[in-house]
C-alpha cells in the first residue's frame, strides 16, 4: 500500500512551513510571494490551535502579497474537522486578494492516516475566493462538496481512501468551465467509497468541463468499469493525460481500454500499480510508445492476496 505525503509544491511554489510558536523569530521568513505557506498544528497533544497559529502568520506576513496557502494538521484531525479553519480562513478573505491556491488536509499518515482525516464543507471556500485557480482537499470522512460555480478554478485534486458518492456526483454536477485539471481517489468501500460508474460518467462526458486536459480518475476498486468507459468517453478526445492509476486495474479493463478508442494523441497514459499481465503491458507499449505516448505501466506494489479461494486485490491508499 502507498501513503499520501506532504506537498512539496503549490502553484509552481516551494511549500514552506511557517514556524511554530517556539521557532518564532528564529527562522528567517521568505519573502510572502516567493512560497506556498504550510500552516499546522500538531495533530495530537497541541498547544496552539491551527487558528491561533494562523493568527500568528496574519500578524507576521504580508497576507496581500499570500499567493498559496497549504492547510496542514489541525488538533485531533481523526475526531475533529475543519470547521473553524475554514471560518477563519473565508473571514479572512479580504485581506487575501491575491491568493490563488489553496489546499485543505496536507497530512501523513503519522499525523492522520488519510482515511481518518475528519472532513467537512469545502463549499464555503471556493464560494469565498471566485480567483482561486488551484483547490485540493485530502481525506473523504466527513467530506461535502456542494455543486458549485466557479469561473477562475483551472486544477482541482480531491484525495481520499473513499470518496462519499455524493461528493463525486456534486463534482459531477459543478460548473467549472476553467478547469484543466481534475484528479479524483475514488478509493474503496471499505473507507466510504460508495461511487459508481454512473456517477463518474458526466465527468467523461466532459460537457461541464470544456478546457480539461488533464484527467485522473483513479485509488478505484471499480477501475476496470472506469477503464472499460474510457474507451469511448467523449472526453478522452480532447485529453493531454489520463491517468486511471493508483486502482484494481486487471488485464479485463485494460485490454477494454487499450482497444477502444485511439489513444495516441494522449502525451501521458499513467496506469501505475495495477494488475495487468506483461503480454498486455508489451501491447500498450507497442500500441503507445511508438506514437511518443509516455507511459506509466509500474506495477509497484500492487500486490495479490489469496485467501479462502479469492483473488484479493488493492487500491494503492485504502486506510
Amino acid at each position: 500500500m502507498s501513503y499520501a505525503r506532504h506537498l512539496t509544491e503549490s502553484y509552481g511554489l516551494p511549500v514552506f512551513t511557517f514556524p511554530g510558536p517556539d521557532d518564532e523569530g528564529r527562522t528567517p521568513l521568505p519573502e510572502p510571494d516567493a512560497v506556498a505557506w504550510r500552516l499546522l498544528s500538531d495533530a495530537y497533544d497541541a498547544d496552539e490551535s491551527w487558528t491561533e497559529a494562523f493568527a500568528r502568520f496574519t500578524a507576521a506576513v504580508d497576507t496581500t502579497r499570500v499567493r498559496a496557502i497549504v492547510v496542514g494538521a489541525w488538533e485531533e484531525a481523526y475526531d475533529s474537522g475543519p470547521g473553524e479553519i475554514i471560518a477563519a480562513l473565508v473571514a479572512a478573505r479580504d485581506g487575501l486578494p491575491a491568493l490563488r491556491a489553496l489546499f485543505l488536509g496536507d497530512m501523513e499518515s503519522e499525523e492522520c492516516e488519510i482515511s481518518w482525516i475528519t472532513q467537512g464543507d469545502v463549499g464555503p471556500l471556493l464560494d469565498a475566493f471566485p480567483d482561486l485557480e488551484e483547490f485540493g482537499v485530502r481525506g473523504g470522512s466527513g467530506l461535502v462538496f456542494p455543486p458549485v460555480t466557479h469561473r477562475r478554478l483551472r486544477s482541482l485534486t480531491v484525495e481520499t481512501g473513499g470518496m462519499p458518492v455524493r461528493a463525486v456526483r456534486n463534482i459531477a454536477a459543478s460548473d467549472l468551465p476553467a478547469l484543466e485539471h481534475l484528479d479524483l481517489w475514488l478509493g474503496t468501500s471499505e473507507y466510504g467509497g460508495d461511487s459508481e460508474l454512473t456517477d463518474v460518467e458526466p465527468i467523461m462526458a466532459g460537457d461541464r468541463l470544456p478546457s480539461l486536459r488533464h484527467l485522473a480518475l483513479r485509488n478505484s476498486e471499480i477501475q476496470d468499469e472506469i477503464a472499460a468507459a474510457m474507451a469511448s468517453a467523449p472526453v478522452v478526445a480532447r485529453l493531454d493525460t489520463l491517468d486511471l492509476s493508483m486502482g484494481v486495474l486487471t488485464d479485463q479493463g485494460g485490454a477494454a481500454l487499450l482497444g477502444g478508442q485511439p489513444l495516441t494523441h494522449l502525451k501521458k497514459l499513467d496506469l501505475h500499480h495495477n494488475y495487468l499481465s506483461e503480454p498486455l503491458k508489451q501491447r500498450f507499449r507497442e500500441v503507445l510508445e511508438g506514437a511518443g505516448v509516455t507511459l506509466d505501466l509500474d506495477r509497484g506494489r500492487a500486490d495479490e492476496d489469496e485467501w479462502d479461494g479469492r483473488v484479493w486485490r488493492f487500491v494503492a491508499v485504502g486506510e
